[in-house]
């Protein structure tokens, strides 16, 4: 019986959906754009990295050629030096939206049928009424924020007001999510959660996707910083997912980063959470060694979002794919035969585009193993295609979407 590895890179996506022009993201590319700005000097800095984006080994499993397939241009850099090692090509949200559970739901399989609420860009965002029933339920003497921000900026400009006041920060973006950020030791970490809680019953009603507790610590004079504490409160998947279908197989699941929080912890096996890139991919390497026939692994990667993306950091996210793809051998050492992984990514977060949110593009699908013939594998018109050929791969039943591409 055989085994897979899937490892979503947050956010590397490869050029723009086919209607990212009615979310505003007409152009966006964030691979090819990282790549661009590579070549000319401008994903420099000192200490971290310096010259062209060096991918060798994703593009040897052909990234680049799946992002031409998408962009229309292989990336600076990014052409694979022989014939691909893996099969490659690129996939479309059959969803709306850009957000990280209906990127991860689709690729099990469950793309989401409605789109999800969003708050709009004014001040305030939140409706009123719901503004009222969090400060009354959650015993608050007020909210901060009450508007769109990008996660760093607002703690640095209200964490002093917020420390003083006991008002928590409450922001928003582009996706549908309610964020409340407090100070972990003046605030406090459980008190967090449980407000958290709070919020994600009142926003069910408004179709809001997430609640995330951004826990911080420091002060306005040594400055702030959000901790590792970061936790999700995520509505559940509205259908089976691959989780769903292995579980109830009686197969073994790791899941590994953010996964138990996007999926709601429901059919997510064993959880395991450490913090950053590496210390994730070592853990489902890890989890790989010991995983018996039939089981499946699943990374999330969520540093290129959140600590670079979101921040439009070029030289950092250009650090962190250069990073992974020097970890690429090791997956590759670590796949017995029969084994299948597949590495993809659940939206863009375009680091040269304007505002801080993701953008809507297309992901890289790239499949390989000791067993799996290298090819292109073409346009995919929905990210379930990954789940079903996963389930394929693991014999697991499946009626959910998509078609196998292998």
């Amino acid at each position: 019986m055989a085994r897979a590895l899937l490892i979503v890179l947050d956010s590397v996506g490869i050029g723009g959906a086919p209607d990212a022009a009615a979310y505003g993201d007409a152009g966006s590319d964030t691979l090819g754009h990282i790549a661009e700005a590579c070549a000319i000097g401008r994903g420099d800095r000192a200490g971290l990295r310096a010259g062209p984006l060096r991918l060798p080994h994703l593009a040897g499993l052909g990234l680049g050629l799946a992002a031409a397939g998408a962009s229309g241009r292989i990336p600076p850099n990014l052409a694979p030096a022989g014939n691909p090692r893996g099969a490659y090509g690129h996939a479309v949200e059959a969803a709306a939206g850009k957000d990280t559970p209906s990127g991860h739901w689709e690729i099990t399989g469950l793309p989401l049928p409605a789109p999800w609420g969003h708050f709009p860009d004014t001040r305030p965002a939140f409706p009123p009424a719901l503004v009222e029933a969090l400060i009354a339920e959650g015993g608050l003497p007020g909210i901060l924020g009450d508007r769109h921000a990008p996660g760093v900026a607002i703690i640095d400009e209200l964490g002093a007001e917020h420390v003083r006041t006991g008002k928590p920060i409450c922001y928003t973006s582009a996706d549908s999510v309610f964020q409340i950020a407090a100070h972990e030791e003046a605030f406090g970490l459980e008190r967090l959660y449980a407000l958290c809680r709070v919020a994600r019953r009142l926003c069910d009603p408004y179709r809001v996707c997430r609640v995330i507790a951004r826990p911080f610590v420091g002060s306005a004079e040594a400055a702030f910083r959000r901790t590792g504490n970061r936790k999700d409160f995520a509505v559940a998947p509205p259908g089976r997912t691959l989780l769903d279908r292995a579980e109830a197989e009686g197969r073994a699941v790791v899941s590994v980063g953010k996964i138990g929080d996007i999926f709601a912890h429901r059919a997510t096996g064993r959880e395991i959470k450490p913090g950053g890139n590496a210390a994730c991919l070592t853990a489902g390497l890890d989890a790989l060694a010991d995983l018996p026939e039939g089981g499946l692994v699943f990374v999330n990667l969520v540093d290129f979002d959140t600590e670079h993306g979101h921040r439009r950091d070029v030289p950092g996210y250009a650090a962190e794919l250069e990073a992974f793809d020097v970890r690429v051998p090791a997956i590759l050492a670590a796949l017995k035969p029969g084994d299948l992984a597949v590495i993809t990514a659940d939206h863009g977060n375009d680091p040269t585009w304007t505002g801080t949110d993701h953008t809507r593009e297309q992901v890289p699908v790239l499949a390989f193993g000791p067993s799996v013939a290298p090819g292109a594998i073409g346009r995919r018109d929905t990210f379930a295609d990954i789940g079903a050929t996963l389930a394929g791969h693991l014999g697991l039943p499946w009626d959910g979407a998509g078609r196998v591409f292998l």
